[in-house]
Parts: structure tokens; C-alpha cells; sequence
């Protein structure tokens, strides 16, 4: 996707985080800031056909996710969330309360449902923002199946499960970075 003005994808949470800190109200950023999924319709456009060709496609989840889950209560602030996400250098959290994952908050919630809201981050607890049930798919499952998946929902990221347990996190970013990577794997 092309940018005006030379912005990048990751500008965008970056903008919203300053302007969070800074109090100002947000300048109208609608025809910058890229489509939610427009890294989901790169896959499907540009690195699937090839993917699928290489095998790439094919290949399980296991050997791509991530299994450093980081995880966030749903009482937490927007703020917290939103500096876990900068000090671990992750798009997203689990939500995680009395034993059991109950959802998921991205960088995309936090710019979209709640900096573009007007939302004080220092306030609002992550349950009025995350994504609510963690759409989830198996490890052994292909990373086709996991790009259908996350296109069909309309998201970025998904939990890896083994045995109906999750196990690890995917997003968008990670088979992005996985294909690119493939033929030197």
C-alpha cells in the first residue's frame, strides 16, 4: 500500500501514541492510515500464489507462530497495553482473566477503536476495546488456511492451539516476514 507523505504502516500506531501523550486532538489521518487488513490482501494478492508454488503456503503453523505469549489483564489501562506492546515489540496481547484467554488487543484497536474514538488512554480498560472471542486454529493447520481464516474474519491475528489449548499467537506481520524469508529457511 502507498503512503502520502512518505508514512509508513508502523507511523500510524506511533502518531496516535504521541498524540495520545501530547493531548491534542487528532488530525484527520483517514487518508493515511491504511486499510486495517491491508497486509491480509497483500498475502491474498501479491505472496500467496507464490507461497502456495514454493510449499511455503503449506507449511504448519507450528513452525512460524510465535510461542512468546504476552498477555494482558482486561482491566488494565489502554496506556498499559499500549507500552507492553513497546517494550515486548508486539502488535498484540492476549487478554487473558481467571485462567483462560478471552481475547485479543491489537495495535489496531488501540489506534482505531480508541485513539480515533477520543478515548483517554489512561482510563479505559482493555475489555472496551479487544476483540472478543480469541479466534483461534490449530498448529498443525497450513499458513493457507491461517491467511483464509484471518481474511474471512477480518483480522490480524490469531491463536495457535495443540489439543484445543492455545499454544502460540500468528499475525499478519509474522507470515509476512516468514515468506519473505522462506527461500533462505
Amino acid at each position: 500500500a502507498s503512503y502520502k507523505r512518505g508514512l509508513r504502516r508502523n507511523d500510524d500506531f506511533a502518531v496516535a501514541l504521541a498524540w495520545s501523550h501530547l493531548s491534542l486532538t487528532p488530525p484527520d489521518r483517514s487518508s493515511t492510515i491504511s486499510p486495517p487488513l491491508a497486509q491480509v490482501q497483500e498475502i491474498e494478492q501479491e505472496i500467496k500464489p507464490m507461497a502456495l508454488q514454493s510449499g511455503a503456503m503449506l507449511r504448519p503453523l507450528a513452525v512460524m507462530m510465535s510461542r512468546n505469549i504476552r498477555t494482558i489483564s482486561p482491566d488494565a489501562t489502554l496506556a498499559e497495553a499500549a507500552g507492553l506492546m513497546r517494550d515486548n515489540k508486539v502488535g498484540a496481547l492476549l487478554v487473558y482473566d481467571q485462567g483462560a484467554y478471552v481475547g485479543v488487543v491489537s495495535e489496531t484497536d488501540l489506534v482505531r477503536k480508541a485513539m480515533a474514538g477520543g478515548l483517554d488512554p489512561a482510563r479505559v480498560q482493555v475489555r472496551t476495546v479487544m476483540s472478543s472471542p480469541v479466534i483461534t486454529i490449530e498448529s498443525n493447520r497450513s499458513a493457507h488456511d491461517a491467511s483464509d481464516l484471518m481474511a474471512e474474519k477480518g483480522i490480524r491475528h490469531l491463536g495457535i492451539t495443540q489439543d484445543g489449548q492455545i499454544v502460540g499467537i500468528i499475525s499478519v506481520r509474522d507470515l509476512l516476514r516468514y515468506f519473505k524469508n522462506w527461500g533462505t529457511l
